[in-house]
């Protein structure tokens, strides 16, 4: 999908509910282009890109930046340095967030305020803007007014925040970029009024903050888990987890602006049979996963062998033609 003259959208449907309609790598720049963020570690997403690329465009991808170090924005950076052997760009609080993700070579460190230079005398600034994850980073093309948001600003819902202060902070600073028009995230929609929507993001944060300091209000004590179910009643149970995560970081700010008081929990202990047994467990669910990959790459080579190939394993002698 066209977005501007320099900007390309490779959307790829996602029915995960943390990923609200669409999972979105961008493409800027003509000729040798930039991809903003790689997708998941499944082969749709690479499917996705390498038909857009061939269906659409003759280009190539020279350099490709990552929003954040999570899986669904950056499992491809390997493939695409293997593929495309583009050089991967990414902040340095990243780094080791995005262990065996990165290729062995062609990686650069960039810093906030740098820039990506990229053909077609496209130029993007780098934007650090934690938040949502410590290493969250956005990237401005102020050129045609284009912001790539990653999953500080999603399309169609609020996002999950780690940390409320530094997320506050993050979207006070996009608030004051200059000729921003448009919003590319990393889940959901384009985004075509982005300091409405962006405002209302910040309404939004002070409205659930002043809502869990009026439930603690009359004395009660109550867990994280307590606060979200009374103040998400309709919300998708698929979503309760990530929820929990933004009361608890609401919590946190307002522990240390002395507003609520915090009484230490108590964590369950595990045996050292308990984590022997999920060690093995996981253990035996990523070798599981990595023998499917490889059956599937199998199959897929297999399935292309055949279409190239006689069917020679079907024939002893096969049929012979000549005319009548």
């Amino acid at each position: 999908m066209q977005v501007t003259p320099s900007v390309r959208a490779v959307q790829v449907p996602d029915a995960n509910p943390m990923h609200p309609q669409v999972t979105t790598i961008y493409l800027v720049g003509t000729g040798q282009a930039l991809t903003i963020d790689s997708g998941e570690d499944m082969e749709r997403y690479r499917w996705m890109l390498k038909g857009y690329l061939a269906a659409s465009e003759h280009a190539e991808i020279a350099i490709s930046a990552v929003t954040h170090h999570h899986s669904d924005h950056c499992a491809n950076l390997r493939w695409l340095n293997d593929e495309f052997g583009a050089e991967v760009r990414v902040i340095e609080p990243a780094v080791p967030l995005l262990e065996g993700r990165l290729p062995d070579s062609g990686v650069q460190l960039m810093a906030d305020d740098d820039r990506i230079d990229v053909q077609g005398g496209v130029s993007l600034r780098v934007i650090h803007t934690p938040g949502h994850s410590v290493d969250s980073t956005c990237y401005y093309l102020e050129d045609e007014g284009v912001l790539f948001t990653g999953d500080t600003v999603l399309g169609s819902t609020t996002t999950t925040v780690n940390d409320l202060a530094d997320f506050m902070s993050s979207l006070e600073r996009l608030q004051g970029l200059p000729n921003l028009r448009l919003m590319c995230p990393g889940h959901g929609p384009v985004i075509t009024d982005p300091q409405r929507y962006i405002a209302d993001y910040v309404s939004h944060r002070n409205a659930r903050e002043q809502q869990i300091v009026d439930l603690l209000a009359d004395g009660r004590v109550l867990t994280s888990w307590e606060i979200m179910e009374a103040l998400y009643k309709d919300i998708d149970t698929l979503l309760r987890r990530a929820a929990d995560g933004n009361v608890r970081s609401h919590l946190r700010k307002l522990e240390k602006e002395g507003r609520v008081e915090m009484f230490e929990g108590r964590r369950r202990e595990r045996t050292p049979e308990e984590i022997a047994r999920a060690s093995d467990e996981e253990h035996e669910r990523v070798e599981t996963i990595r023998k499917a990959d490889e059956y599937r790459e199998q199959a897929r080579r297999r399935a292309l062998f055949l279409q190239e190939n006689p069917p020679s394993d079907e024939w002893e002698e096969p049929p012979h033609y000549a005319r009548a």
